[in-house]
């Protein structure tokens, strides 16, 4: 088969491997759609300092079962599924205690960009759907990133006709764009791209902000909410530390603020220790997801309550790989789709 594996930063190579062979409980999935992702083009960028090239590239996909280990219950040859890249143990402290997203051995499965992908047990087990007849494997390979923004979400207390700042206009920030909507919020979306914040609209946002060449983005946020008070919300899709900064400055007193978006490995965040004090803000950050959101978000796919038509622009074949990350990149896409023979 044909997988891409990254050698270097921006050196990512279409390289020829054994088609993989099922384990115990393992299953193997003939990829029919491959769609990119703002990780993926951070990792193409500048690499990953929790991974050592050569590795296996892209963790977004769906596609059809074509063999199956000893074990496997519930799945079969010739079963359209939708895959998640991750899974936590079960085991361990965090996820005793209500938080998998922090498994102290949380199991990634990387190589989704290959004609061919293995998907390991504890995947099988906890995070792999078998789809219904009216989704689309573009729509499947959705699931990675939209449980994200639905565990983003539940951490947010999110009420009928508050205002939510959403800082990023990206895939996930157009997913909490979404899903906030849903929760009958009043929804103003920045970005920096005319186009991204026009699929924002198509979401439901009740309000757009190009931020591009804005002095003090705070306040022209601000200007935006009744009496200049700030919004009741703020979530942070960028992974930016500027906009981390910005975004606490732009909730109201007793507001909360969701850090969502990761940033660059040795960042550090000033926090102006009287604002979040006398305005009584609620920080949290959130990485990741769980099993409970993953089933959460397969069920709102299979509700079309997001779907391929919002985020997948363009479509391209594995040896196109590089051409659709730098689409990506440039924001001028959501997000392209790498298609399989």
């Amino acid at each position: 088969m044909q997988a891409a594996v990254l050698y270097d930063q921006q050196d990512v190579r279409i390289v020829e491997r054994p088609i993989p062979e099922p384990a115990e409980g393992e299953v193997v999935i003939k990829n029919v759609v491959s769609t990119t992702c703002g990780t993926d083009v951070k990792i193409y960028k500048r690499g990953y300092p929790l991974l050592k090239p050569p590795h296996p590239f892209g963790h977004e996909f769906s596609g059809v079962i074509s063999a199956t280990g000893r074990g496997v219950e519930g799945f079969h040859e010739g079963d359209r599924v939708a895959v998640h890249n991750s899974a936590p143990c079960g085991r361990c402290y965090w996820c005793k205690h209500g938080q998998p997203s922090m498994c102290e051995s949380l199991l990634f499965n990387r190589g989704a960009y290959a004609e061919y992908v293995k998907a390991p047990q504890r995947i099988v087990q906890l995070n792999m759907f078998r789809m219904p007849k009216g989704m689309s494997h573009k729509t499947a390979s959705l699931l990675e990133p939209f449980s994200c923004a639905v565990y983003g979400i539940q951490n947010c207390p999110v009420g009928l006709g508050d205002l939510v700042v959403i800082n990023g206009a990206g895939p996930i920030g157009l997913m909490f764009t979404r899903l906030a909507v849903l929760r009958g919020a009043q929804v103003l979306v920045t970005d920096l791209a005319s186009g991204r914040l026009e699929v924002a609209k198509a979401m439901g946002a009740w309000r757009t902000l190009n931020l591009s060449g804005i002095a003090n983005p705070v306040e022209a946020v601000l200007e935006c909410t009744d009496g200049h008070r700030g919004a009741d919300v703020v979530i942070e899709c960028t992974g930016s530390l500027a906009v981390w900064e910005h975004s606490l400055r732009m909730a109201r007193k007793g507001g909360f603020v969701l850090l969502f978006g990761g940033t660059k490995k040795g960042s550090v965040l000033s926090v102006d220790a009287t604002l979040l004090h006398y305005s009584q803000l609620t920080v949290k950050g959130v990485f990741h997801t769980t099993p409970f959101s993953v089933s959460q978000a397969f069920k709102l796919l299979e509700m079309g309550v997001v779907s391929d038509k919002d985020c997948v622009q363009h479509e391209y074949s594995l040896k196109e790989l590089e051409k659709a990350l730098l689409e990506h990149a440039s924001g001028s896409v959501i997000k392209n789709a790498i298609i399989y023979d």
